[in-house]
């Protein structure tokens, strides 16, 4: 088949024959049928011209609606607290804040395929790259290295959600490792490897990527929208801090983050920091210093529709915060906060507190979604600098992130002991980050319950690391295609 994925970059066609194996729901048959209009990966490999077309694709593939689009950082934060749900309809996600949706849930299913979609798209590239003479030697791993990386966090996302946290059981099966590229159908069936292996996959990855991918591409939509050296490192700190390996994100983060300040990544050109206003990062179109890798939708045809844009769910509402939740920090609720932060928060006819971080509530939807920011670089320091005993740094990284958005401000509490100093960067990440999608994986990698909330929607109950719920079921299409997912 061809799909055509069109990003801010150029108009790309995906060449991905029979991509049903990820388990989509297709029959049998469907896997044998081939299409007219697919064409060989020689061809689509052809030219300089059509391996960009699939580089171009396979980030078109990564920011599908129910990838990072939008969808999978709303279920993210529709599963934590932050937020309430304004109504019971499942298909805005009712199910999945109220903790029930189940293995055949049309989301689980779909955030597994696209995922695992995504992935084999990196694959293909990967095989069709290995010693292609078509493009320069260095464009070759460039391009590689890209692949890499765009698999390695769609790995990342998928182990973060269907498989128990590393923390709680790093033995525990947790996906199939999909590692070559199908073009042919087929294939289905493949053992589940660990968490722990998976994440090892992850980190080879990301520890490849870095060595070949650019320091920065020749224009900012460009360095923010295709991963460059800065990304692989970045992601490599969340990942580690997932595992809770404290000492390794350390040395991940120091290659991005001087030890004292200003805190600021410099290479060549290319700059990336903390903005001095935080408004500035949520501006619609932003690919500034501190976007170390974002979703571009420059044309109302890239961008998301209502039910999966971020803008559209927000400030809608499909959801609205709890105010039980991070709302009522002083940060937002005292009235001589002087927070920049507050106002990324606005109050509709309803008296509901919104997320105004993403402001197009009307189509086209074409906010740009941030994957990877600066400043959360200087919280995954500061939190592994803090359980690494490093008080002083943790606190400095910490008044960074706040003094940006509060130049006067002083932590005088919470910050003298290394728990009480945890529990503060713990809550400076709620602040910092909230609707970007890290509630649920900062709960998760810490193993803590998910808490119990309530909205118009109706009440959602707390939900144990102990529960069957407490990650994503595998989806059901896996379970019918693969006989080798464990039951």
């Amino acid at each position: 088949m061809i799909f055509n994925y069109k990003k801010s970059i150029q108009k790309a066609f995906i060449i991905t024959p029979f991509l049903a194996l990820l388990l989509a729901g297709c029959s049998d048959n469907a896997l044998d049928t081939v299409p007219e209009t697919s064409i060989s990966t020689e061809t689509a490999f052809s030219t300089p011209a059509k391996i960009l077309g699939q580089v171009n694709g396979l980030y078109g593939q990564f920011s599908n609606p129910s990838f990072y689009g939008g969808r999978f950082i709303i279920f993210n934060e529709q599963r934590g607290n932050e937020f309430s749900q304004n109504d019971g309809n499942n298909s805005t996600g009712a199910n999945v804040w109220n903790q029930t949706i189940t293995s055949s849930g049309d989301f689980v299913n779909s955030v597994w395929s696209v995922a695992y979609t995504t992935i084999n798209f990196s694959n293909i590239l990967i095989d069709n790259l290995a010693n292609s003479t078509v493009i320069t030697e260095d464009l070759r791993k460039n391009y590689i290295a890209e692949a890499k990386f765009v698999r390695a966090i769609s790995y990342l996302s998928l182990v973060q959600t269907y498989a128990k946290p590393y923390a709680q059981n790093s033995a525990a099966l947790a996906l199939p490792l999909r590692l070559k590229g199908n073009t042919s159908g087929g294939l289905n069936d493949l053992a589940f490897s660990s968490v722990a292996d998976v994440y090892t996959q992850i980190l080879k990855d990301l520890d490849d990527a870095e060595v070949d991918l650019p320091e920065s591409y020749a224009t900012g939509i460009l360095t923010a929208s295709r991963a460059h050296k800065a990304s692989a490192i970045a992601l490599k700190t969340r990942v580690y801090l997932s595992k809770g390996d404290y000492a390794k994100v350390i040395t991940e983060a120091s290659k991005l983050v001087p030890a004292t300040a200003p805190f600021q990544y410099v290479s060549g050109s290319l700059t990336h920091r903390l903005e001095p206003n935080v408004a500035t990062v949520f501006g619609g179109s932003y690919v500034g210093n501190e976007a170390i890798f974002s979703i571009p939708f420059t044309t109302a045809a890239e961008a998301p529709a209502l039910q999966s844009a971020l803008g559209g769910n927000y400030l809608t509402p499909v959801i609205y915060f709890n105010t039980a939740a991070i709302i009522a920090d002083p940060v937002y609720a005292s009235p001589t906060s002087a927070d920049a932060r507050k106002g990324l928060v606005i109050t509709n006819a309803n008296g509901q507190k919104l997320l105004n971080k993403f402001k197009k509530n009307g189509a086209p939807f074409t906010d740009y979604v941030p994957v990877i920011r600066y400043a959360e670089i200087l919280l995954n320091y500061a939190e592994a600098a803090a359980q690494n005993d490093n008080l002083p740094l943790a606190r400095t990284l910490l008044s960074a992130v706040r003094n940006r958005s509060d130049a006067a401000y002083i932590f005088t509490t919470g910050v003298t002991t290394k728990e009480e100093l945890i529990g503060t960067i713990l809550n400076e990440r709620r602040i910092e980050l909230v609707g970007e999608g890290f509630r649920t994986p900062d709960l998760l990698r810490r193993v803590q319950a998910l808490p119990a909330k309530t909205g118009n929607a109706g009440a959602a109950p707390e939900v144990l690391p102990t529960a069957a719920n407490y990650v994503w079921a595998i989806p059901s299409n896996e379970l019918a295609y693969n006989k080798l997912a464990p039951r």
